[in-house]
């Protein structure tokens, strides 16, 4: 039977893996965090009644932690900067690791992971759920299927909207070091995305990138009649991103959050931090090219203060091509044309294609992702390469690193430059 312990009591790690373990019936057997009274809590407001309360551990006590409790899986969903030091900490001592995405925050950091993975008897999981979202897979079929040829091209514009990217410039994500930057916190999804539809590593990138919604300079930063910034509850009261969503909990009131959440240092927003603090050192705003190995490339916008979020996607072959555009409002109405994506033969008719409802978070890919994370992987995620190991998720990281290095340097940045070759 497989012994569970979770690395970082974050939401996601409670949310995705720990309660759902849980209600299932599995072993988790103990929690490594920096904040015990978050584990405290924990144990306190949702175990009594339903099982015994879980041993608490300090991130320097993870080689005693293995010692008393015989872990057999590590599940990593800490803040990103400090995935690594936990995942190579696993495999030395043969253990599985099952790591939220992205796996790391840098490329150095990916090269550890991937040494210490060839010289372990464990290995790791990276959990790119946007594989598993119905319509990308019915996508994914229609290229296996050969409907498209050899892929030539695709184009990928994807927006977060301000209340969804705002929230990460109320927290540590602003801080590059502390998640890689955007295009590696928020971009891993979208390259893995490519890289598996596509069925191809990437090799070089060309960037631009900029800060230009959020930080000091923002264009949306209220001053008062002499031009001076507002600060404290008067830019609270005139900031159009927290009038926005007042109310929402995106935003904190001055106090923090209260209860459960609240109590974890290391993953609340702290009141005291706005949009338009000088700390701010990530960009918001990537313009990028990308080749990939075969010849293919990708032409890749990301943003961080869209009036919706979603993306708008084309993906060209020499013998036909895939149109898509999925997303929805702030207030989560769908956009037009959610519900379908077209494909184009390039001798023949366009066919309307239905997408595929499934029930479940994350647009129906939850279910089927801890399927194959704490199971038996299905037939069809074989079928289609679902899970994600490693080197697909150093890829990922390394492909976003490269772009925030070549918008900062203006130069090509080559993926084995970063990561190595497999």
């Amino acid at each position: 039977m497989k012994r569970y312990v979770v690395c970082g009591l974050s939401n996601r790690g409670l949310a995705s893996f720990v309660l759902p373990l849980i209600d299932a019936g599995d072993t988790v057997v103990g929690v490594v965090d920096p904040d015990r009274a978050r584990v405290e809590a924990f144990n306190d407001s949702v175990l009594p009644g339903v099982r015994e309360r879980l041993p608490w551990y300090a991130p320097g006590d993870f080689d005693r932690m293995v010692d008393e409790l015989a872990p057999t899986t590590v599940i990593v969903t800490s803040p990103d900067h400090t995935h690594a030091d936990y995942i190579v900490a696993a495999l030395a001592r043969d253990l599985d690791v099952i790591s939220e995405k992205p796996m790391v925050t840098t490329a150095a950091d990916a090269r550890r992971v991937l040494e210490a993975e060839r010289d372990s008897r464990g290995s790791v999981l990276v959990t790119h759920n946007m594989r598993y979202i119905p319509r990308h897979r019915q996508i994914k079929q229609l290229i296996q299927d050969g409907r498209l040829g050899r892929i030539t091209h695709v184009a990928l514009d994807y927006h977060v909207d301000l209340r969804h990217g705002g929230s990460y410039f109320q927290r540590w994500n602003r801080v590059r070091a502390l998640s890689g930057g955007l295009s590696v916190h928020k971009g891993c999804h979208h390259l893995d995305l490519v890289s598996w539809w596509i069925d191809a590593a990437p090799e070089q990138v060309f960037a631009y990138g900029a800060l230009n919604y959020y930080g000091p300079d923002s264009p949306h930063r209220p001053r008062d009649a002499s031009g001076k910034p507002y600060t404290g509850a008067e830019l609270r009261e005139h900031d159009p991103y927290y009038q926005a969503q007042a109310g929402s909990g995106v935003f904190p009131e001055p106090g923090g959050r209260t209860g459960l959440y609240g109590l974890a240092y290391e993953y609340q927003y702290p009141a005291d931090t706005y949009l338009y603090d000088d700390e701010i050192d990530v960009e918001d705003t990537y313009s990028a090219l990308v080749r990939y190995e075969g010849g293919a490339s990708l032409a890749y916008s990301l943003d961080f203060s869209s009036p919706w979020e979603g993306y708008r996607v084309v993906i060209s072959g020499t013998h036909g091509l895939i149109e898509s555009r999925h997303g929805r409002t702030p207030d989560g109405r769908p956009l037009p044309g959610s519900d379908t994506f077209t494909f184009s033969p390039l001798f023949g008719t366009p066919e309307t294609i239905e997408v595929i409802v499934r029930e479940g978070g994350h647009e129906g890919a939850d279910p089927l992702l801890n399927n194959d994370l704490f199971g038996e992987p299905a037939p069809e995620s074989l079928r289609q390469g679902l899970p994600a190991d490693a080197r697909q998720g150093a890829l990922a990281v390394a492909t976003g690193e490269a772009i925030w290095r070549s918008a900062m340097e203006s130069r090509p940045i080559d993926i084995a430059e970063l990561v190595g070759r497999s």
